[in-house]
């Protein structure tokens, strides 16, 4: 099968992949968990980008625009997060970013810039970590500080207190 002809397979078309007996003999279970086991992943994907940094990265390149607008709650990832902060916020249940590290980073701020509107962000590490991130000092606008962070991908939400609010924001990535 290519990537455009995945679909559910009907009884008949599942004893192709199977050995001769083993639907007979009670193994369509296990030949049914084989056939969806051995189809493709599909990638992550975000909304609006992936960026991918290895360290000593340009901090002036490492930003990602887009907006928010989603009434998905936040808090339904988790209510708090791995420092026991408050995940809050509403966004899109699709990650807005993807941040891909190609090597392990000893700390990260990640931070929104919405123009003083009053966002959220929640962070998830490859791990399944979760961070979040509200008000940065006396600004509305969330940021999130990371440390011992390993490779791999992380997933960014970008949120606000109303569901639905449409905020233009970009995205910093950098290293402190």
């Amino acid at each position: 099968m290519n990537k455009r002809q995945y679909r559910l397979l009907s009884a008949s078309r599942i004893k192709q992949f199977l050995p001769r007996n083993a639907w007979s003999k009670g193994g369509w279970f296990l030949g049914i968990l084989t056939v969806i086991s051995s189809l493709p992943v599909m990638a992550d994907t975000a909304n609006f980008g992936t960026i991918s940094l290895a360290p000593g990265f340009d901090s002036t390149t490492a930003s990602l625009s887009g907006y928010t607008g989603g009434s998905y709650s936040l808090s339904a990832i988790t209510n708090r997060d791995a420092n026991n902060k408050a995940c809050i916020g509403f966004a899109d249940p699709t990650p807005d970013h993807i941040v891909v590290l190609q090597k392990d980073f000893s700390n990260l701020r990640i931070s929104v810039d919405s123009d003083g509107s009053d966002t959220t962000l929640l962070v998830q590490a490859p791990d399944g970590k979760i961070y979040c991130g509200d008000d940065t000092g006396r600004r509305k606008d969330a940021s999130v500080a990371l440390n011992q962070l390993k490779q791999g991908s992380y997933k960014v939400w970008v949120g606000t207190f109303n569901p639905g609010a449409k905020l233009n924001y970009t995205l910093t990535v950098k290293q402190p």
